[in-house]
């Protein structure tokens, strides 16, 4: 069989049929190729098989013994056992399935019997409940259930016993097939075993060190291949026309003078990358990120200015409304002296209105456009747009960002993303591997860290006692819940119902205000810019207020049931306050009952730093939640993880972008094969990836 035979259906080997065939295509195994390329959840070590009289309460090991007893009943909970009872001379073990009555066909008396699992002890008994089994004759038993066994990500109907009997007769009679795609260098150089040897020992290894050589190979392939698909986008990104945009000291000058505020010098460093990239013909692609209150605003004023100053048009797009105003007020009033044009663009308000805004944005008359989705619909055109500003872009999926780049006719605009979620390394390597990335690492000054406490049942009191006394000094609190209304499912305290109690019970004769996000646009405005205005001295919100919303005067973030929020979230919200030199103070209330809700206040309690939050968070949740893996074009990577073999990913990385680079002038015919492979590979992905 040649190396494109790999590619047949599955159904052709023996055993397999259309049948089962497509029971595996369920799996996503349609070819031999992806048989070899299933790779194994984990493996057990069953190198030893443990007498039944040496084991106690706690072991997790493997048994051999014969069946001589089988029973089914159903407790009082109504669940249903499945019991055998086992023996290989020295001892006696019970072993129970709760809930699959189907296994009562599967044993008979006087089987022999392999069980690997956590071994407990139960009324005087040695027992193992819902362990994994093999049912084998003398004759092949050892040979299929010894060893160092490989456990596959599996459904229900397809059995792992089954299922490694086929994976084992496609790597025995095809593994030799697969093709070495790596050239001399790279595998000399990480000192990695050959393609063969992995896709083997990585099934069915010979050692332990055998099967860690073989997943530290793979998981660099894996790596390797998506790394380069991504600096291939990066170049394709670089290699077509953008605006060239002149930058002269009078613009410079003008647009320092539109801050009432000193830059930081991280400010001024992301400004001068911005300002390289604008003054190229590539177009930018940049992601910025920044802690909560960074100062990012003023970054994305300078690229605007540029462009306005150039004669582009420029569009900003927010993911709320209330966000999208704020930036509104906050670039009309930063941009007011220079008569910059600037609109603010809805997906409501009356129809004739929007008619003519889409015509002046249609015919030049307005420099910046700030709105929410609305400026991606079929009905915005724009006539000369020059720069993109997309704020807490993770918000927004690929095919929107794409869209609104869309918007411009001739040459690309720059784009800059920005992010108040910093960005932990791995995913700036994957999710973001083909933006430019700065990081404004640094505050501005005057401000003071927040305080964050964790406030018990007992002390509920005198935490509200705490944030009345912050309002007789003259600031102003927000008090987060995590629903709007009661709910009969979870016992949980809701926003409407506790802004009365909080109004009427606890802090009577304070001004206590109401926001949520099933609110009329119009509504949450009117109040959010009442409370800014300092006509509400409390402010009982859900969520809505995470991103953006900036308010001074505010200094405490009173957060309740802070375990039912994502770390992230947390984050966010505690980032509202602390934006003025008045010292502030976070207040979690709640009980976390789970390890992981634990672990979240714990972090938050230790540190300010959304950088090791991020961290955190990610390893926590994990990739594909921390952003959403369909909507952000998060790989599903089968064999490598992102955040523990970071150090592999970023070696895969360097090398993969160095390939690239290097490649087209390379007179290698094996690097030229690689990224003809590559690009072919990822072809129609490279241009629905991440930034869009």
């Amino acid at each position: 069989m040649s190396s494109s035979d790999l590619d047949k259906s599955i159904q052709y080997i023996k055993g397999v049929g259309p049948k089962r065939a497509q029971t595996l295509g369920r799996l996503g195994i349609h070819t031999v190729r992806d048989i070899l390329y299933y790779f194994p959840r984990t493996h057990q070590d069953r190198s030893r098989v443990d007498e039944i009289s040496n084991l106690t309460d706690g072991d997790t090991t493997m048994v051999k013994g014969i069946v001589f007893n089988i029973k089914s009943y159903k407790t009082r909970g109504w669940k249903n056992v499945f019991e055998i009872s086992i023996g290989d001379g020295a001892g006696i073990l019970q072993v129970k399935w709760f809930n699959r009555p189907y296994q009562s066909d599967m044993f008979q008396v006087d089987d022999h019997v392999f069980l690997y699992g956590k071994v407990s002890l139960y009324k005087q008994s040695l027992q193992m409940v819902n362990p994994e089994f093999e049912i084998v004759t003398e004759e092949d038993g050892s040979a299929r259930s010894v060893g160092i066994i490989p456990v596959y990500p599996l459904t229900e109907d397809v059995r792992q016993t089954s299922f490694r009997k086929l994976v084992k007769t496609v790597v025995d009679g095809q593994y030799q097939k697969v093709e070495e795609i790596f050239t001399d260098d790279i595998i000399k150089k990480h000192k990695f075993v050959p393609i063969t040897f992995a896709i083997k020992n990585i099934h069915f290894p010979d050692s332990l060190d055998s099967l860690e050589e073989s997943r530290r190979r793979l998981k660099y392939e894996e790596f390797f291949l998506f790394e380069t698909a991504m600096a291939l986008r990066k170049r394709s990104i670089k290699e077509v026309n953008g605006n060239k945009f002149k930058i002269g000291a009078n613009v410079e000058n003008h647009i320092y003078k539109l801050f009432p505020f000193k830059l930081t010098n991280s400010q001024k460093e992301v400004i001068g990358e911005i300002h390289e990239d604008m003054c190229s013909v590539r177009p930018m692609n940049r992601l910025l990120q920044g802690d909560v209150g960074s100062g990012k605003t003023a970054v994305a004023v300078y690229a605007l200015f540029v462009a306005i100053a150039n004669g582009f048009q420029t569009a900003f797009m927010a993911p709320t409304e209330i966000l999208a105003e704020q930036h509104y007020r906050t670039l009309g009033a930063m941009l007011l002296q220079a008569e910059v044009k600037i609109l603010f663009l809805t997906g409501g308000g009356k129809a004739k209105i929007r008619k003519e805004n889409i015509e002046r944005i249609k015919q030049g008359e307005i420099d910046l456009v700030i709105g929410t989705h609305a400026l991606i619909q079929e009905d915005v055109e724009f006539k000369k747009l020059g720069l993109i500003v997309i704020d807490e872009q993770h918000k927004f999926g690929v095919m929107q960002r794409t869209r609104l780049r869309q918007k411009a006719h001739k040459l690309q605009p720059d784009v800059l993303v920005m992010t108040a979620t910093p960005i932990p390394r791995s995913l700036s390597l994957t999710v973001f591997g083909d933006l430019d990335i700065s990081t404004i690492d640094e505050l501005p000054p005057g401000r003071t860290p927040v305080e964050t406490y964790r406030v018990t049942a007992k002390k509920e009191n005198d935490a509200y006692g705490f944030i009345r006394k912050e309002v007789e000094k003259g600031r102003q609190a927000f008090v987060v819940f995590p629903l709007v209304d009661e709910s009969e499912k979870l016992d949980l305290k809701s926003a409407t119902v506790e802004a009365e109690r909080l109004r009427d019970e606890v802090f009577t004769g304070l001004n206590v205000g109401l926001l949520h996000g099933q609110m009329k646009s119009d509504m949450k405005d009117l109040i959010m810019t009442d409370f800014i205005n300092h006509k509400y001295d409390i402010l009982v919100s859900t969520i809505v207020i995470e991103v953006g919303i900036d308010v001074p005067n505010a200094t405490v973030m009173a957060i309740e049931h802070a375990d039912r929020f994502g770390l992230a979230q947390l984050h966010q919200l505690r980032g509202r306050i602390g934006r003025s030199s008045y010292q502030s103070y976070c207040l979690l209330f709640g009980t976390p009952k789970s390890l992981e809700s634990r672990q979240r206040i714990k972090t938050m309690l230790a540190t300010n730093d959304g950088f090791k939050i991020a961290e955190e968070d990610l390893r926590l949740r994990g990739p594909g939640e921390f952003f959403g893996t369909r909507q952000h074009g998060l790989p599903e990577f089968k064999i490598g993880d992102i955040i523990n073999d970071y150090a592999i990913l970023k070696m895969a990385r360097d090398d993969a972008f160095k390939l690239v680079k290097e490649g087209h002038k390379s007179e290698n015919p094996k690097k030229q094969m690689l990224l003809k492979r590559i690009t072919e590979s990822f072809k129609d992905k490279l241009d629905l990836m991440n930034t869009g």
